[in-house]
């Protein structure tokens, strides 16, 4: 078992935590945020706009059952990237399409997939997704882990 990270927006962070815990090769999938400015933000503060963090989901998977090009081709098919800082209902630079990267190698497919989709027509608006570094990843409050499965609102194979 090779483990490694991948962190992903997309939007509020509860369904995107379900849908990646039930990608086969995925180990763990936790809530928080990421790309901001502000150490240790809560909730509340998040949700302000005023930190510079997006919800984001830090996915530790197995590279040996899952690739990172499988994790991205996931991540572009659950949300809209073509909406700026915005994901159906929720709306504000905390719900912003990001790849936050770890390595060139990341950066690198990531890039590759954006301009594939680009071009490739299925989007009638710009992809808007940002792909930027990976920084302090800051895990939200426990009751924010899990939170569909918790309420029955979801089922997750891990």
């Amino acid at each position: 078992m090779t483990l490694e990270k991948a962190t992903f927006g997309a939007g509020c962070f509860w369904s995107v935590e379900v849908t990646f815990r039930n990608v086969p090769g995925v180990v763990d999938a936790i809530v928080g945020y990421t790309g901001g400015t502000k150490p240790e933000p809560s909730y509340q503060e998040v949700c302000t706009g005023m930190t510079g963090h997006a919800e984001a989901v830090e996915v530790t998977y197995d590279s040996t059952r899952v690739s990172y090009k499988e994790l991205l081709r996931v991540f572009w098919e659950n949300h809209d990237p073509t909406t700026l800082n915005r994901q159906g209902p929720d709306v504000g630079s905390q719900y912003r399409s990001a790849v936050f990267y770890y390595s060139t190698e990341q950066e690198q497919a990531a890039r590759a997939m954006k301009e594939e989709l680009s071009t490739s027509g299925r989007y009638r608006r710009p992809i808007v997704t940002e792909i930027v570094p990976a920084s302090e990843f800051y895990r939200a409050e426990e009751y924010h882990q899990r939170y569909l499965q918790k309420r029955g609102l979801a089922t997750c194979a891990v």
